[in-house]
């Protein structure tokens, strides 16, 4: 699928943020010394708040203070199979729209402000209509943005996805449904959408795992009826909210003007921060997890090689979870090593950091079924996207891994194993190359090489 609006100029990027807009109610037009509001972002289903921190990054290099800038990590972020059923370790929308209430009460005490933005991918959507719509948070907020939320549902059946929130059929989303238009007063509203290539919003059943059968829902089930709806060509489901051209729509928005600059402004000697969080029944958690052990070296940026034996960067988890802070450098290349009881032995080897974060979250790799018998794993991971097929440049040791098929982009990791090492493994996502270095299953070691992009 030819992608039409990701390789654009700055100078072009404009037009092409506004592309496939769609008729609106008008907008409230803002005093013109009205501060802007602080921001929250609220990630998707199984996902953390450190999917944001390159949309956090790049509101700070046009201006906004990081003291204004917060991401939620839900307790369990899993959505419940029928959401009127409880399972261990999942989350109802009941449960969703508690912890965003809280969240945004305590940054609107912090900040001492009277409103805040929203700013949400996919699953995070729902807790924010909810919130809007029957949690009183109308009061609460300015501006929320929905980017790639399945408003109309994934699926809009009475016999596939039952009780799902996600089913356009089952009552969550036909009560957010309800009525002309999806407005809430008082409140600016916005979605963001792939023009075709979002996993979730396909007539066939295919990426629910039903190929052929018909969804009840097409290309356009992230829309919002009545208010601003963006379309960005070629974006795959995640990059609806992560992808720079999702953080220009969403400043722009915001701010009532477009961004100064879509690059992320360097920091020398950024200051890093995060917590471990855990695995329950397969599943992962937001909890905190005390007792882990991280590690960072510094590595060769050319083979993953630590530069010295000894750590940059050493401590124990207390109860937080938190594993910093950390003083590193902007253009060093760094190894994370988790260690944490019950599960594997985690390498990640990831980009530099080009600025300060604490929301540098650390959570174990498993292992699969299909390592078993190797000598050493390296897990290809790309969290704010999905690799696709003849849209993007990618490989693993000069591989594309198996699993990653052709389409619609919808998967966003992928592994090889490997008979011998220990040895330098290349991977490769477009203009980003991540170093990594094998290490040994039968020590119960596994290897995460993450692209930051």
């Amino acid at each position: 699928m030819k992608r039409r609006s990701l390789l654009v100029g700055a100078a072009a990027l404009w037009p092409t943020v506004t592309l496939g807009q769609q008729p609106q109610a008008p907008r409230r037009q803002a005093p013109a010394n009205e501060p802007m509001p602080p921001v929250v972002f609220v990630h998707g289903n199984g996902d953390s708040g450190a999917l944001w921190i390159n949309n956090l990054w790049r509101f700070e290099a046009n201006g906004y203070k990081r003291s204004h800038l917060f991401a939620i990590d839900f307790s369990f972020p899993s959505a419940l199979s029928d959401d009127s059923k409880v399972q261990p370790f999942r989350s109802s929308t009941a449960d969703a729209l508690k912890e965003l209430s809280a969240f945004v009460a305590q940054v609107k005490k912090d900040t001492r402000r009277r409103k805040v933005a929203l700013i949400a991918s996919s699953r995070g959507g729902n807790a924010v209509r909810n919130y809007l719509k029957n949690g009183g948070g109308a009061d609460s907020v300015s501006h929320a943005v929905l980017c790639g939320t399945p408003n109309r549902g994934v699926v809009n059946s009475e016999t596939f996805l039952v009780g799902s929130e996600f089913n356009g059929a089952a009552p969550f989303l036909k009560g957010l449904n309800g009525g002309p238009d999806d407005l809430i007063s008082g409140v600016e509203l916005m979605a963001i959408r792939s023009d075709k290539n979002d996993k979730f919003s396909q007539p066939d059943g295919r990426y629910l795992g039903q190929p052929g059968k018909p969804t009840g829902v097409g290309f356009d089930s992230s829309e919002l009826r009545g208010a601003r709806n963006v379309i960005l060509d070629g974006v795959d489901h995640r990059e609806t909210a992560f992808h720079k051209l999702a953080f220009a729509a969403q400043y722009q928005f915001i701010a009532g003007k477009p961004a100064g600059t879509l690059f992320i402004t360097h920091e020398p000697k950024p200051t890093l921060n995060g917590r471990v969080t855990g695995v329950a029944d397969g599943l992962y958690t937001n909890l905190p997890v005390a007792d882990a052990d991280v590690e960072i070296y510094e590595v060769d940026a050319k083979t993953g090689e630590r530069k010295t034996n000894q750590p940059v960067h050493r401590k124990t988890t207390g109860a937080d979870g938190q594993w910093g802070p950390f003083i590193g450098s902007s253009d060093a290349y760094y190894e994370f090593v988790l260690q944490m009881a019950g599960q594997p032995i985690t390498h990640t080897y990831r980009s530099p950091f080009l600025r300060s974060s604490d929301v540098v979250h650390l959570r174990p790799e498993p292992f699969a079924k299909a390592d078993e018998g190797a000598a050493a794993v390296v897990v290809m991971s790309r969290p704010r996207g999905y690799f696709g097929v003849g849209r993007d440049k990618f490989s693993l040791d000069g591989k594309v891994p198996p699993g990653i098929t052709d389409g619609v982009p919808a998967i966003s990791s992928a592994r090889l194993p490997f008979e011998s090492g220990p040895r330098t493994v290349l991977a490769v996502f477009n203009n980003e190359t991540v170093v990594a270095r094998t290490w040994p299953t039968k020590q119960n070691h596994i290897v995460v090489a993450e692209f930051l992009n």
